[in-house]
């Protein structure tokens, strides 16, 4: 058994707070338009910078949820961006993510309703968060309509779902760019932190 603390006249201390580290962006964009994902880069780079890793686009065929707005035969990847945000960024980026989407779909250049899907997220060593404006019990509100859901958590040296992880976030070679993109991350928070 431990020995109680000693007793002190002091009042206990409480936590300080501090703000958290920057975070790594990641944007998982799919379409089943090529033109469509390249038009989304290039956007999202004119704001956010360049890209410092991208992921191989994969067939997303987990859900046919988003088929009556954006047709079959779907593909998804991921953009991590080489500058760092805040981690308290999210809202304003689903915003802009939003506003991306629904200005491509105002160009009417494409037959679906919804030609492209952008899902902001941010990473830090510990976990993986997604943006989304739907309401659940795992989801935390944020601000402006956004929420935001801890999709990974990094335990045992690699990223791990939950039991509300979406199915593609469970692919191995989704959960391998994760694990590629947090090695990137910790060589980039090291040396801002070492400035």
């Amino acid at each position: 058994m431990r020995p109680a603390p000693p007793q002190t006249d002091r009042p206990p201390t409480m936590g300080e707070p501090c703000l958290p580290d920057p975070v790594l962006l990641i944007v998982a964009a799919f379409s089943r338009h090529d033109s469509a994902l390249a038009w989304a880069r290039q956007r999202l780079e004119q704001t956010f910078g360049p890209v410092a890793l991208a992921s191989p686009p994969f067939l997303f065929n987990q859900t046919r949820y988003y088929e009556p707005e954006m047709g079959p035969g779907l593909w998804k990847h991921f953009l991590a961006f080489e500058r760092l945000v805040a981690a308290d960024c999210l809202p304003e980026v689903k915003q802009l993510t939003n506003a991306l989407e629904s200005e491509l779909a105002r160009l009417s250049t494409y037959p679906e309703s919804r030609p492209l899907n952008l899902d902001p997220g941010v990473l830090s060593l510990g976990k993986f968060l997604l943006a989304t404006t739907k309401d659940q019990a795992h989801r935390v509100y944020l601000r402006d309509g956004i929420y935001a859901e801890v999709t990974l958590r990094f335990h045992a040296g690699a990223f791990e779902p939950w039991p509300w992880t979406y199915a593609d976030y469970r692919q191995e070679g989704v959960l391998a760019f994760l694990q590629e993109a947090r090695a990137w991350y910790r060589r980039r928070l090291r040396a801002i932190l070492q400035q």
